[in-house]
């Protein structure tokens, strides 16, 4: 784990220039370019709180449209850049059978260039509740650790699916329908009140169910997360990435005859 993390520091340079390179190259072409790292997000949540809150009528939130902005942005997150980081090093051919180029960048950036997306959207989300009337609170300021410990999370998540994805390649058509599962198991469409009493431990089972029902307790209710619940996701996070780390450099060296 000390390795990759010396690694990413050493190659900083070029985690950054490839970025970049990501983040321009996501919209080249397109008529709003930049624009649509804020619009995408916007039109997900227009088209969910649309269905639940006009047509199921879920009136069981107060500001549910607020409620779903806080919660998919994170997923939106985590979906995007798992996906993204899975398929990084078998896509990424060319730069991989360089013999030193340091493969676990790829995933590594790809996390960073959705959450960059992440970060550029929440601007909008603290405007979105000054409009409805929420104020802000002092729990933004567990802010930042929160998504550090997200961030963590993702990164050892994507460290191990990349590399077992190299000489697995189902993983990634897998992790598509998982995500489906995931998403509905989270309490981003509804309350963590409306799952039934006997299934409601299953939340605690979920890092991304707590990690949504964190983000909720900062942007809606304005508290700052339990310290017990914190310090659980935490723990989860670092064990994922050291899991994710060991098995990174498990396999790398195969890595440059697979792709």
């Amino acid at each position: 784990m000390n390795r990759n993390i010396r690694e990413l520091w050493k190659y900083r340079a070029l985690v950054w220039a490839l970025l970049c390179r990501h983040l321009s190259a996501r919209y080249r072409g397109s008529v709003l370019g930049f624009v649509w790292s804020f619009l995408n997000p916007l039109c997900l949540i227009a088209v969910y709180s649309l269905v639940f809150r006009f047509y199921i009528r879920f009136d069981d939130v107060e500001n549910y449209t607020l409620f779903l902005f806080t919660g998919l942005l994170p997923w939106i997150w985590f979906s995007s850049g798992l996906l993204e980081a899975t398929s990084a090093i078998s896509s990424g051919g060319s730069l991989i059978t360089k013999a030193m180029f340091p493969a676990h960048v790829l995933p590594i950036v790809a996390v960073l260039t959705n959450l960059m997306h992440f970060l550029f959207a929440i601007p909008i989300l603290l405007g979105f509740m000054l409009v409805v009337g929420v104020n802000m609170s002092p729990s933004l300021i567990s802010l930042p650790l929160v998504i550090a410990v997200e961030l963590v999370f993702i990164a050892g998540l994507s460290l191990l699916l990349s590399a077992l994805n190299v000489y697995y390649r189902d993983i990634q058509h897998i992790l598509g329908n998982v995500m489906t599962l995931l998403f509905f198991l989270c309490p981003i469409l509804y309350p963590v009140e409306n799952i039934p009493a006997k299934f409601r431990f299953t939340i605690y089972l979920n890092p991304l169910a707590l990690f949504t029902r964190m983000y909720h307790e900062i942007f809606l209710e304005g508290v700052f997360p339990a310290w017990n619940l914190l310090a659980l996701v935490a723990s989860i996070a670092l064990l994922t990435f050291l899991m994710g780390n060991l098995v990174f450099n498990r396999y790398r060296e195969g890595f440059a005859e697979l792709v």
